[in-house]
């Protein structure tokens, strides 16, 4: 009998419970060799692609594309080929499976590692030389060099994880779009050119059948949503009748979150069931701006200034062990919205920035989130954040703080307003500003002072 292998899925780097396949690049009955691609998997950051652990035939494949499945799932099963060069058994493949740590404390299998986020993932910190570790998820380490992942030829066209992301976002045809890259791979632009164009939109997928095997790793079959009856306001005998009765279903179907709106909905939960949530409300007044000023940029300083007079806000908090850790650099977290869920990329070193690094800056984080080609590290350990909401609407919120942060700082909509002056009244432009900390952290007066330096940096002139 054949010596059939089980492959799980392993945390794919990110610290997350579970990924969704994007697609797989091989069949059953297909052979495969060691650290081929396996797998297009899409996490909360990105679409990586899972090498095979074997050399062999695979003989079962887990679920199909657009199925999430949990970390440490069965993924695939292989008939290892006892002829050919094997990994061995005990051997690291670099994943872990590991409970999560917090941020900035030692990975668990590597001293010279720190976990580098809330939702997992690790950073080099130094020291000496690592051994080769094998099979690692979306790069090669060897030593101390990591290699970036090359494109792949999937179905005659050659492309990186993030372009096809990207094309399954924007709704593109891979195989229609023309490559101008080099040897002929498949670019950022030529994907969102033919968006742009509509020369090469994605047809219609057939129905997939939902494999038995995927198990609990899979949403429910629904039943096809059927057209919406038809009812008159009264019944053939002329009585009034309800247009919609109790028994009958919702027209609507679930959908499955996935990817980064599944990672939001778990660190928001998450998030509201650890920290203690305190709001404070105010208004700036920007009456005495002079001309037309960057009001982000502006915002993001007077951040920096209330930062530096009350450092107790700009700080991480580890409710477990009751520690605190103040940071002297400002490095600001800014919510950036997006058709998949929300993004939070982190604007380095704001404190040491002019207006015009801030602008830059913003530019280059948000481009980036919107190709999905920004890196892991962009987003987690900011020291602070920021949710200009009032760019659509609102004038003030109670945003979530995401621990290990301490505070989040909320611009709403600005107005003109009416304000009693010495003398009088005069119409002033403001902004409200919401202030939520976490109370285990800072105190209430902390918090007003920080609020009262915001506001002041605010109302200078320029």
């Amino acid at each position: 009998m054949a010596d059939i292998k089980t492959f799980h899925l392993p945390d794919l780097g990110e610290g997350l419970p579970d990924a969704t396949i994007v697609e797989w690049h091989v069949k059953v009955g297909d052979t495969i060799k060691l650290d081929a691609p396996l797998a297009s998997m899409e996490t909360a950051k990105a679409v990586v692609e899972v090498p095979s652990p074997y050399t062999g035939k695979v003989t079962k494949l887990y679920g199909a594309a657009g199925d999430v499945i949990e970390t440490g799932a069965a993924l695939a099963d292989f008939e290892p080929d006892p002829n050919a060069k094997q990994r061995a058994e005990a051997e690291s493949t670099g994943h872990h499976h590991g409970p999560k740590k917090s941020v900035g404390s030692p990975a668990p299998d590597d001293g010279n590692k720190v976990v580098a986020s809330d939702e997992g993932g690790e950073v080099e910190t130094g020291g000496k030389d690592r051994e080769d570790e094998g099979t690692v998820v979306g790069a090669m380490v060897s030593g101390n060099a990591v290699h970036v992942e090359q494109a792949a030829s999937i179905g005659g066209v050659k492309a990186v994880p993030a372009v096809r992301a990207l094309a399954k976002k924007l709704k593109v045809d891979l195989a229609k779009v023309r490559p101008t890259g080099a040897d002929g791979v498949v670019t950022m632009k030529d994907v969102k050119d033919a968006a742009a164009n509509g020369s090469a939109p994605l047809g219609g997928a057939p129905a997939r059948a939902v494999p038995a095997s995927a198990g609990r790793h899979l949403a429910p079959a629904l039943p096809e949503p059927g057209p919406a009856p038809q009812r008159g306001p009264v019944s053939l005998a002329g009585k009034p009748v309800r247009t919609a009765p109790p028994s009958q279903p919702a027209t609507g179907q679930p959908e499955q979150l996935k990817g980064v709106r599944r990672n939001m909905a778990r660190v928001m939960a998450e998030a509201h069931a650890q920290v203690v949530p305190t709001t404070l409300v105010d208004d700036a007044d920007l009456h005495a701006w002079i001309g037309k000023q960057d009001i982000t940029a502006r915002l993001i300083r007077a951040i920096v200034a209330a930062c530096k007079a009350v450092p107790a806000l700009n700080a991480w908090f580890d409710g477990k062990n009751l520690t605190r850790t103040l940071h002297r650099h400002v490095d600001i977290g800014i919510a950036v919205d997006t058709e998949d869920g929300l993004f939070v990329p982190a604007l380095r070193n704001a404190d040491v920035l002019d207006g015009a690094g801030i602008r830059a800056g913003i530019q280059r984080l948000r481009a980036q989130v919107e190709d999905r080609s920004i890196p892991s590290s962009e987003l987690a350990g900011y020291t602070i954040s920021l949710s200009n909401f009032g760019m659509f609407a609102g004038r003030y919120a109670t945003p979530v703080v995401v621990p290990p942060c301490v505070a989040i700082v909320g611009a709403g909509k600005l107005s003109h307003d009416v304000v009693a002056v010495m003398g009088g009244i005069e119409v002033h432009r403001r902004m409200p500003i919401s202030l939520t900390f976490d109370h285990r952290a800072a105190t209430g007066g902390e918090a007003a002072r920080f609020l009262k330096a915001l506001l002041d940096d605010l109302g200078l002139p320029q």
